[in-house]
């Protein structure tokens, strides 16, 4: 029956090519069982759907040809074709909040530039589309991107301290709105990660917008995320919107690398006092309850703002300081986490 089916599949011409599905080597396997047959096939990655939904049609159609042939199943893997790729990322982490302004994205940088110290070859892909701050924190605005002269339709990215760097902010007029849907996003994300020559890299750093939209659908769609840091203040009310983020997460599939409390506590410059603004302890607390690893706590330090907003972030401008020992310690739990 096998060798029937074969033969069969040898007369189905792939769509847009002179040869049959056999020929043209996308046949992976046949199996039989009983009167249901399963064939196999294996696409390049960028195959577009009208093909798909081409061979959905004629490939049933060419197999109940077949006595004794009631049920055909199509199984369809999309491969990427490994010799073709230019950038081979090992680990990509992807940084979310369940709301906008927890600081988000200067977790984000400073983690990024702290796994750099160690060693790392690290890259910051900026995802934000609607509010991209990567660049004003980076010290990079006005840097247009450029083009690889080996590779002609890739996008080199920029590099400073130590790490590469890819914004929205970087690609569109300062101050100019970006008003897309879903689709454009998707498509935004794609270029992002397969036009953009980031080379050999240790870990891809995601600066996701906050919420649970289309971005953070797209990247997981598009490539494996090795697992994702949930961003929250310490207190209480924000534990829900942490809560949204990590059944997103689950939802995609996506391993939730652990929780970090940012604006976590204050230390007076002038008596040592501290003092916990937005209460202590709530990131901590949602760890516990819903069994994630709590990452580190990320002190507030009027040196964090000045370092976003002059491009110097705190773990270059002050990498003895405090809250750059605090990014240290989340950067030694990523890698360990990602070790085990």
């Amino acid at each position: 029956m096998k060798d029937r089916v074969i033969g069969e599949l040898n007369r189905v011409f792939y769509p847009g090519k002179t040869h049959s599905i056999v020929k043209e080597g996308v046949l992976e396997d046949v199996e039989v069982e009983g009167s249901k047959v399963i064939v196999k096939l294996k696409l390049k990655h960028e195959e577009n759907d009208s093909v798909i939904e081409l061979l959905k049609k004629s490939i049933p159609m060419a197999v109940k040809k077949i006595d004794g042939v009631e049920d055909v199943e199509l199984v369809i893997e999309k491969v990427v074709d490994e010799s073709k790729k230019l950038s081979k990322i090992k680990h990509v982490i992807a940084t979310t909040s369940g709301k906008g302004g927890v600081g988000k994205s200067t977790v984000s940088v400073n983690t990024a530039l702290a796994l750099a110290k160690f060693g790392y070859k690290v890259g910051l892909l900026d995802a934000d589309i609607y509010g991209p701050n990567i660049p004003t924190m980076m010290g990079i605005e006005g840097v247009p991107v450029t083009i690889d002269p080996k590779y002609k339709d890739k996008i080199l990215p920029i590099e400073k301290y130590g790490i590469k760097i890819l914004s929205i902010g970087n690609l569109v007029p300062k101050d100019a709105a970006v008003i897309w849907r879903g689709a454009l996003i998707h498509q935004a994300i794609k270029q992002f990660l397969d036009d953009v020559v980031w080379g050999d890299l240790d870990f891809l750093v995601v600066d996701l917008p906050p919420g649970t939209g289309d971005a953070q659908l797209s990247l997981a769609q598009l490539t494996k995320v090795s697992g994702g840091i949930i961003v929250i203040t310490p207190q209480n009310v924000a534990m829900s919107d942490a809560m949204r983020a990590h059944d997103f997460f689950k939802r995609l599939n996506i391993p939730t690398i652990g929780v970090i409390e940012n604006m976590s506590y204050f230390i007076c410059p002038h008596c040592g006092a501290r003092t916990d603004i937005f209460d202590h302890g709530g990131a901590k607390k949602f760890a516990n309850e819903t069994g994630l690893d709590f990452l580190g706590e990320i002190p507030i330090d009027v040196e964090v703002r000045e370092g976003g907003d002059k491009g110097k972030p705190i773990v270059v401008s002050n990498p003895t300081s405090p809250v750059a020992q605090a990014f240290e310690d989340v950067a030694r739990s990523i890698i360990e986490k990602l070790k085990s």
